[in-house]
């Protein structure tokens, strides 16, 4: 990466998502993609838990780390959980990758199914195989967006889905990094593009395709090394038409930036 340009969308991260890349020698381009807005709805989580034993809970699917301590903290304010994890104990509980696993340890929860590597919705699928849901209820921790591909098919195994918002993704306020990013973009000022989710990859082009620059900025991205956390960002990068010159795997931000580098160094 030694003097090469690198942009990224991360927010959450993106101090030290800037710090990796200068630490390798690149020059971090940060243009924030993608902000996390509370979308607690107490009533509804108090819902979930008093109507739980009516909705015959055959499993709860915890997506994220953010989302499962965003739902203890609103069973915390309510006062429910004692009770919410009483019920998690009579259910199957699910966890989507290490960041759930960690939070759900942290309460001192069971976990009964755990996607493996690289953690997409296909790999929870695989978990929730043997379950019998037909005429059951599945909980949902949504993880921003709904995730219709999880919700389609538990659908058609039978099963109904009572879906959790928590938090949502949206636009931050601010645009002009990325307006930024998409002129150096096109000065050919940037050498590799850094994509940590299939949110920040829908943004960007919301963006561009705002300012009717959408064929431009495939148009750069395409004589741009595009590198992605894993195969979720992968597949949505490739819906618009951008191709992935480098996967993380496993689906991390160190292994992402140290194929990134290797790439480079090639």
């Amino acid at each position: 990466m030694r003097g090469k340009t690198i942009a990224f969308l991360e927010s959450r991260l993106a101090d030290h998502v800037g710090d990796l890349i200068a630490r390798r020698g690149g020059v971090p381009l940060s243009a924030p993609a993608l902000t996390e807005e509370p979308d607690v709805d107490p009533a509804a989580i108090e819902r979930l838990v008093r109507d739980w034993p009516t909705h015959a809970v055959a499993a709860v699917v915890f997506q994220t780390g953010v989302g499962t301590r965003a739902l203890f903290a609103a069973t915390d304010a309510l006062g429910l959980t004692d009770e919410f994890t009483r019920l998690l104990e009579r259910t199957t509980v699910v966890a989507r990758g290490p960041k759930p696993t960690a939070a759900l340890r942290q309460r001192s929860i069971r976990i009964d199914a755990s996607a493996a590597e690289p953690f997409t919705t296909a790999e929870i699928l695989d978990a929730m195989a043997a379950l019998d849901l037909r005429g059951k209820a599945v909980v949902v921790q949504r993880y921003g967006d709904v995730n219709a591909e999880l919700h389609d098919a538990l659908r058609a195994r039978g099963a109904t889905i009572v879906d959790v918002p928590l938090y949502r993704w949206s636009l931050p306020n601010d645009v002009t990094p990325i307006l930024r990013l998409l002129d150096a973009l096109e000065r050919g000022g940037v050498d590799a593009v850094v994509f940590t989710s299939a949110s920040q990859v829908r943004n960007l082009l919301a963006v561009a395709e705002r300012a009717g620059r959408a064929d431009r900025l495939r148009a750069d991205l395409a004589r741009t090394l595009v590198a992605s956390v894993g195969p979720v960002s992968s597949a949505a990068l490739r819906d618009v038409g951008v191709a992935v010159g480098v996967e993380a795997s496993p689906p991390k931000l160190g292994p992402l930036l140290e194929a990134l580098d290797a790439a480079m160094r090639s």
